[in-house]
């Protein structure tokens, strides 16, 4: 007997074609089964209510949780199979792909709206370079900026005591088909800091992995919108939470902050190291001195060095980059921190009016930098 070509069949055979309707291929699907919890197709929920048949064609889509899913491809081809198998070969089988989370930018379109990110840095612990960074946010906001905070220093978070926000609970919102996390707003400054999601009374007791994550999430995963300045606390010294934060975004600059105390400078000068050294060539746009001196309250004109004179001006000049400010050691600051107060938020103090100062220089220092260096480029990983 001859065959037909268009069916594979004898002449006068009628055609195999099955009659499709959705339950043909629900049924279908319910013998597939999701690796990851064990459940079929179906009882996963994740055959999207789209199905649509035309003669011998039908298509519908499958959700996943993310594009990333590792048995994506697998279980499209399962799906297809199964139909196939249930309702004939010959059927044309589309599926397409909707996932819960849209994948996350590529690294170099992260924070399209943010116009410049400074890094605040300190080569070690204790020079007052969170006080510095909270500060500077405030004066910049104050100023007319629209101005983000993250607090990078994942295993010392301390901002939301200095904004006191401690009891602050960020939320998710779903934007563009990714759930972001909605920064906390104060004084003007949107805040984000690891301290919102731990216990303050624990330590944070994490491998350089999860830490490192952790701040991809926070720089990543956030609405943080547009914004004229974003800057990034980081912990002191050098660790890989620095070398995450310029593998996930391009530094515009650095502000490194240290006290006039030579054992301080020494750890400044390794800081200024690592943000100007060929890997991560990021511009340092200029030196703080913290507690440069000390100015009793019942005497306000009485400067006393009580942790050396000018160490940081100096080693300014030795870098040949600014010197943006010198801040004295005064009470208010370390009370404004304590309280959630910071002490930029009055400007007509003489700390306030030291950091609208620092502000101003920050501001300017960008700019130069701007008009005279090309743009820093993420660091790339071998």
């Amino acid at each position: 007997m001859s065959r037909s070509p268009l069916f594979g069949r004898g002449l006068g055979e009628a055609p195999n074609i099955m009659n499709l309707y959705p339950k043909l291929i629900h049924d279908a699907l319910a013998t597939v089964r999701y690796p990851g919890t064990g459940k079929n197709l179906i009882e996963a929920e994740m055959v999207e209510d789209d199905l649509r048949i035309d003669g011998q064609k039908v298509s519908f889509s499958l959700i996943f949780e993310k594009p990333t899913d590792p048995f994506m491809k697998s279980i499209l081809k399962s799906a297809e199979a199964a139909i196939k198998r249930e309702a004939g070969a010959d059927v044309e089988v589309t599926i397409a792909v909707k996932t819960i989370q849209q994948a996350r930018p590529e690294v170099e379109k992260l924070l399209p709206q943010v116009k410049n990110i400074i890094a605040v840095s300190s080569g070690k612990g204790g020079v007052g370079k969170s006080t510095v960074a909270a500060n500077l946010a405030v004066a910049l906001a104050k100023q007319g900026y629209k101005v983000g905070l993250l607090d990078a220093d994942i295993f010392g978070p301390s901002m939301p005591k200095m904004f006191q926000v401690e009891d602050a609970r960020p939320y998710a919102e779903r934007i563009d088909g990714r759930d972001l996390i909605i920064p906390i707003e104060s004084y003007g400054v949107k805040l984000l800091s690891i301290g919102f999601f731990v216990d303050p009374a624990q330590a944070t007791i994490w491998r350089g992995g999860m830490a490192s994550n952790a701040l991809k999430q926070l720089i990543a995963d956030a609405a943080w919108g547009d914004l004229d300045y974003f800057l990034i606390d980081l912990p002191p010294g050098t660790s890989d939470i620095h070398l995450t934060t310029f593998q996930t975004v391009a530094i515009t600059g650095a502000v490194i902050v240290s006290t006039p105390q030579q054992v301080a400078l020494a750890d400044a000068r390794k800081g200024i190291d690592m943000f100007t050294n060929d890997k991560v060539n990021v511009p340092i746009l200029g030196l703080v001195e913290n507690m440069a001196w000390f100015t009793p309250a019942e005497l306000p004109e009485n400067k006393y060095y009580i942790f050396g004179k000018e160490g940081c001006k100096q080693l300014a000049e030795e870098k040949g980059v600014p010197l943006l400010g010198q801040i004295p050691v005064v009470q208010s600051i370390c009370e404004g921190g304590d309280n959630g107060c910071p002490v930029a938020l009055d400007d007509t103090t003489m700390t306030g009016l030291a950091f609208r100062n620092l502000a101003e220089a920050v501001v300017h220092q960008v700019e130069v930098r701007n008009a005279t260096q090309e743009a820093t480029h993420i660091v790339k990983t071998k």
